[in-house]
């Protein structure tokens, strides 16, 4: 019971393997076993979400904060499979092991969460990685473009290249400290943080971790990645892997420290750079998924926000940030998956008049938008509004003023999709038909949405809790 969620992706990931040996896999059995894998990884993961317990000689540790975590993986991956069972740009008879690699990748999240020593986050770390390195490509040729091929060698090599700065700053700590556990490694770090060598080690380390949440400068693979990718994988890599370099990060800084200067100048300047050059990249955007990569980017910018202060009360707003921007994104690429007809990629222009082809998908899309962009009452605005107070508390005066104006900056490019999706002509579009389930999701994605935004206080306490249990 206390592993149950990775035992069930585990089952499931057998379940994909067993289909995916049939000459010729039936697309129902395939969305049979995909529906009830989501619900299950959910489920499994209410169920133990109050146990707890260590494992591997306590490189493996199931703890509340880690357990919280899971289930936010859990409840994406459930939305994620509940609207993207067409994927219309991955062909049927790839589709088993298509969902065998994503089961993977979910799989090695969830172990990330729980892991406090090296080479067990290194291992969680690449068993989520090059699962997703093998979805990208497997996008459909019907169009004739070949895209995805040069993001899937895009997205490895960089990948690579990032594990490797991680594993090498990993080697430096483990020669400086002698463990692999993080206990051990982040109480030497307390007392040494201004030493050369920890400090590279730091950074290295560093990057690794920023590279899967995208932060500036290690943000240089999503743009191409994301356009590169289907519709489908493009929106499984901008939501469940933030999910899970958010949780790696926090336990990560939350140690005392002695002199931490230095760590919090670093988030500082990362966090603004990231903003500032999301957001600006994202106001020429016409493809409306590069326009979200960018954006994505400037969200990392803010999740570090979180962070500077150092204290539970930041992580708890970190968290909750986290989980409003999946749950929005993940409302953004279900229109997107829906409006796309054969599975390829969309400009903002052809969002022009959805209000008159498909109402409910108009409205999902534009709550989420409104959510991205910081407008009350939807959860974006708390929680950005609660980043930019807990900043200041931290007498982050500079860094507020900086991250309000690019809040502003933001709210430009998200409403002129919004203006196009009720204001732009239709044209001869075809009214689009969404199957109820469909429908079901997005409604209640956006009730969701709106109860976060309006209700944060019971999320936000229960997340500092967590924060404040992290061994």
């Amino acid at each position: 019971m206390v592993i149950l969620p990775e035992l069930v992706l585990t089952a499931g990931a057998l379940a994909f393997f067993l289909v995916s040996l049939a000459k010729n896999p039936s697309e129902q059995t395939v969305k049979f076993v995909a529906l009830l894998l989501g619900c299950a990884t959910f489920l499994g993961s209410l169920l133990a979400l109050t146990k707890q317990g260590t494992l591997f000689y306590g490189a493996y540790v199931v703890d509340p904060y880690s357990q919280l975590f899971k289930v936010m993986i859990g409840f994406a991956l459930m939305v994620f499979l509940l609207f993207s069972q067409n994927l219309k740009a991955i062909d049927i008879r790839v589709r088993p092991e298509y969902y065998l690699f994503l089961t993977l990748s979910v799989l090695g999240l969830m172990m990330l969460v729980s892991s406090v020593e090296l080479i067990a986050i290194f291992l969680s770390l690449e068993l989520s990685s090059f699962a997703l390195y093998l979805m990208v490509p497997m996008r459909n040729e019907h169009t004739g473009v070949r895209i995805q091929m040069e993001a899937g060698m895009k997205y490895i090599l960089f990948g690579v290249m990032a594990t490797g700065f991680m594993l090498y700053g990993m080697s430096l700590l483990f020669g400086l400290t002698g463990t692999t556990y993080l206990h051990g490694i982040l109480d030497f770090l307390g007392k040494n943080s201004l030493q050369p060598t920890v400090t590279v080690a730091v950074l290295m380390i560093l990057t690794g971790f920023l590279y899967k949440l995208a932060v500036f400068p290690m943000h240089f693979w999503v743009p191409d990645i994301y356009q590169g990718a289907s519709n489908e994988t493009t929106a499984f890599i901008a939501t469940l892997p933030k999910i899970g370099a958010v949780a790696l990060l926090i336990r990560f800084v939350a140690f005392p420290i002695e002199h931490s200067s230095f760590l919090v100048q670093l988030l500082a300047v990362l966090a603004l750079c990231s903003m500032f050059y999301g957001n600006l990249s994202a106001l020429v955007q016409k493809d409306i998924k590069r326009m979200l990569g960018y954006s994505g980017i400037a969200h990392a910018g803010f999740v570090l926000l979180g962070l500077l202060s150092l204290d539970g009360d930041g992580y708890s707003l970190a968290i909750y940030y986290i989980a409003g921007y999946v749950l929005m994104n993940l409302a953004c690429f279900l229109v997107i998956c829906h409006v796309s007809e054969a599975g390829e990629n969309l400009l903002i222009e052809d969002f022009n008049g959805l209000h008159r082809r498909q109402p409910l998908l108009a409205f999902v899309f534009m709550v989420a938008l409104f959510g991205l962009a910081g407008i009350p009452p939807f959860v974006g605005f708390m929680g950005k509004f609660f980043l930019l107070t807990s900043a200041l508390r931290a007498d982050h005066l500079l860094v507020v003023c900086l991250a309000a104006i690019n809040t502003a900056i933001a709210a430009y490019y998200y409403l002129s999709v919004v203006k196009a999706a009720y204001t732009g002509d239709s044209g001869k579009r075809p009214v689009l038909v969404v199957h109820p389930v469909v429908q079901a999701t997005g409604v209640i994605m956006v009730m969701i949405i709106c109860l976060m935004g309006t209700l944060p206080a019971r999320f936000i306490e229960f997340a500092g809790t967590v924060v404040q249990m992290i061994p």
